[in-house]
């Protein structure tokens, strides 16, 4: 692949964990397109930049479009998947959508930073659009959901992030962007804490502890990694990159959910699979532990074509 070619993704798509992060939903004024684009691309640019002076704390970050609000943002052109949230609802397992216009994702190692970067943001944005959600994430112990698992394990790694996460040749315009599905959840941690620990083991198909993964054939239906590890019809895994962090207080806490992947359809297959399950009657049962309160869709361009559609 000619380097040349390649369009410059957004930083954050594709970087390695952090210590913190700063979840920012927007929603834009009525009739503010003309000026919205430009500053988008400027606040895609100033992420991009900081990344750079703040490199010693592994600064990184993103500016994502809600599918809903693209062809308002972008009327000449649009990512080949893009569409809304796939909200779902079975019995008591809920999956809603709740869509924002746009979603800035700032991450560092220092939190003081992200608050001032978060501060600016909102100010270069400053009459364009009202600031709907924000959250604040962290690392928990080693790398661990607030069930006490340790998340992300089968993540991509080195260079299988890009190419999971990253929009290829089948869509040039789009190249180097990425599809965004971001899930905030709401753990019930005193009903998950008040099981045995080989029961939340099964529910999960992983030990607590030392996060090995249990052996295919011990794996119950109903574990989460059975229900996410999907395959296709050749039998390639179907990955998306997780940029997921714990976020909250003790009020409210959970797993705030990003996906990240070239295509729309892998996290739509893995979502069916926990809420609706395998036809067989088995759904994800860590679905009983915790709720979705929102679910958003969105696209997160290359720097280049957020620059050239600013004009």
């Amino acid at each position: 692949m000619d380097n040349q070619a390649m369009p410059r993704e957004q930083i954050g798509i594709c970087a390695e964990g952090n210590l913190h992060s700063v979840y920012l939903m927007f929603n834009a004024e009525d009739n503010v397109e003309s000026q919205l684009r430009p500053c988008v691309a400027n606040v895609a640019q100033y992420i991009h930049e900081l990344a750079d002076q703040y490199a010693d704390s592994a600064f990184n970050g993103f500016v994502a479009i809600g599918a809903n609000y693209w062809d308002s943002l972008y009327p000449q052109q649009r990512p080949l998947e893009l569409k809304p949230f796939p909200a779902m609802h079975v019995d008591n397992r809920d999956a809603p959508a709740l869509e924002y216009d746009l979603f800035v994702h700032v991450r560092c190692d220092r939190f003081d930073i992200l608050h001032l970067v978060a501060n600016e943001v909102c100010q270069m944005f400053e009459g364009l659009v009202e600031l709907v959600d924000e959250e604040r994430g962290f690392r928990f112990l080693e790398n661990r959901d607030l069930t006490g698992f340790v998340d992300g394990t089968e993540n991509p790694k080195g260079h299988g992030r890009q190419t999971t996460a990253l929009v290829g040749d089948n869509d040039p315009t789009f190249k180097g962007g990425s599809y965004i599905h971001v899930q905030k959840f709401a753990h019930n941690l005193s009903k998950w804490n008040r099981l045995p620990v080989k029961k939340q083991e099964d529910i999960i198909g992983r030990t607590k502890q030392d996060n090995i993964e249990y052996a295919s054939a011990d794996k119950p239906l109903t574990s989460h990694i059975k229900r996410v590890n999907l395959k296709d019809e050749q039998g390639n895994s179907l990955e998306i990159l997780r940029q997921s962090m714990p976020y909250g207080s003790v009020k409210e806490q959970g797993l705030m959910f990003i996906s990240m992947c070239h295509n729309a359809s892998n996290f739509e297959k893995m979502l069916h699979s926990m809420v609706h399950g395998d036809g067989e009657g088995n759904h994800d049962h860590l679905m009983h532990f915790t709720q979705a309160l929102t679910g958003s869709s969105f696209f997160c361009p290359s720097l280049d074509f957020l620059e050239s559609a600013s004009q």
